[in-house]
């Protein structure tokens, strides 16, 4: 286990912050705070070898070409995959986005079943509703249970009546923090023929994820979440569905041969890699997966399942606060979503900025699991490598004034 005070050192935004306010960052589920390394990876960049890659035959465009696939190998590794599996995007949105368009409108037709579930983030249903709308395809939604998880009853009924030819599913919850067993559903998705694609956006900073063990056949992640760059994400796929997949976006790189009548492609992952891309910030993902074999994987999942386990016990000792999710640390990520009696999810926000804490409030890109959960909004906290017991002291009585406020 490391220690997570040295940790935060490593962190200038910590080291920054007002002396008369101290910074207590409870937001790592919408973005991470970034180490120092990362930083420096991205400056250095810019400082030593800012070139375009893959175009260059001098030494400033080859050490950026090399820097770039060197961060493709580590990210590749670091998941279990590939390089050629490994493709680069902006974040997980644009890589949801881009097996819909490509895969998605390949393969889907009239009346096919798309099925997901009433946990997702918007961004891993919004490119489903726009996949059925164009193919004149249904969309379908698994339940969850009154206690944050997964129906997986319900999920078995619908891959038995509906036969859908596409499963996407969260393996975290980014509001109830919940853990989705995705190799079980990989597996029954198979059975009857589907393919399953995977938001591991939340789960990837924090737990060890592995593609070929999770056996899916699409995976996207964003940087910014795991202690990399905004502005840079991965999308795995399996070799031989991205090998039959059309692009996604035209222009340079993507292509092997351009004639005015046709085009040929490049070979994988570049087909899907079209215009100059985000090479600093590649680098910079390449350097958080650095830190994060560093600190180890595991280590980082057990500081965070302590965290949350301290939270757990001094919010249930409140009374007049709501916890969404389940109440196990062992079967969640580091984040609680929570309401306090009588006070605005908003209004606590701007109570606890006051006191130097950020927390997030609002639907959290998840309207329709908040319907679920009758609420419109909550207030959620979230916790990372970084994250210290003072911090949850600091939250907690933050809560209790913020109570004593409004009453």
């Amino acid at each position: 286990m490391f220690d997570a005070k040295k940790v935060k050192e490593d962190f200038p935004v910590f080291r920054n912050a007002s002396k008369e306010k101290r910074l207590v960052y409870l937001d790592s589920a919408a973005t991470s705070q970034k180490p120092q390394s990362v930083i420096d990876a991205v400056s250095s960049f810019y400082e030593e070898c800012n070139a375009n890659v893959h175009r260059g035959i001098y030494d400033l465009s080859e050490e950026a070409t090399r820097r770039y696939e060197e961060s493709r190998r580590k990210i590749a590794e670091f998941f279990h995959a590939q390089p050629s599996e490994t493709v680069f995007t902006r974040n997980a949105t644009e890589s949801l986005n881009l097996v819909a368009r490509t895969f998605g409108d390949a393969n889907i037709e009239s009346g096919d079943t798309i099925l997901i579930t009433h946990m997702e983030h918007h961004s891993n249903i919004v490119p489903w509703q726009l996949l059925a709308e164009r193919k004149q395809a249904k969309l379908e939604a698994v339940e969850i249970t009154k206690d944050g998880f997964l129906d997986l009853g319900d999920f078995d009924k619908k891959l038995e009546e509906l036969q859908p030819k596409m499963v996407a599913v969260t393996l975290c919850s980014n509001v109830l923090g919940t853990i989705n067993p995705v190799k079980e559903l990989a597996k029954k998705a198979h059975e009857v023929g589907a393919k399953i694609v995977v938001d591991a956006a939340q789960a990837a900073p924090h737990m060890a994820v592995d593609v070929k063990s999770l056996d899916c056949d699409f995976l996207a992640v964003s940087g910014h979440k795991m202690l990399g760059p905004h502005g840079i994400g991965v999308l795995y796929g399996r070799q031989q569905l991205l090998e039959e997949m059309p692009p996604f976006l035209g222009g340079g790189d993507m292509i092997r041969e351009v004639f005015i009548e046709k085009s040929t492609w490049n070979d994988l992952p570049y087909k899907f890699e079209a215009g100059t891309p985000s090479v600093a910030d590649a680098v910079g993902m390449g350097a958080a997966v650095d830190y994060l074999n560093k600190l180890g994987i595991g280590n980082v999942r057990e500081h965070e399942k302590q965290i949350t386990k301290y939270v757990l016990e001094e919010m249930e000792g409140m009374g007049s606060l709501a916890i969404y999710g389940p109440k196990d640390a062992e079967k969640k990520s580091g984040v609680v979503a929570f309401n306090v009696e009588g006070v605005h999810p908003h209004d606590l926000a701007s109570i606890l900025n006051e006191r130097g804490i950020a927390v997030r409030a609002g639907h959290h890109c998840a309207q329709p699991l908040l319907q679920r959960l009758g609420v419109s909004a909550t207030a959620r906290a979230s916790f990372y490598v970084y994250t210290l017991k003072e911090d949850v002291d600091a939250l907690v009585e933050g809560l209790k004034e913020a109570r004593r406020m409004m009453a």
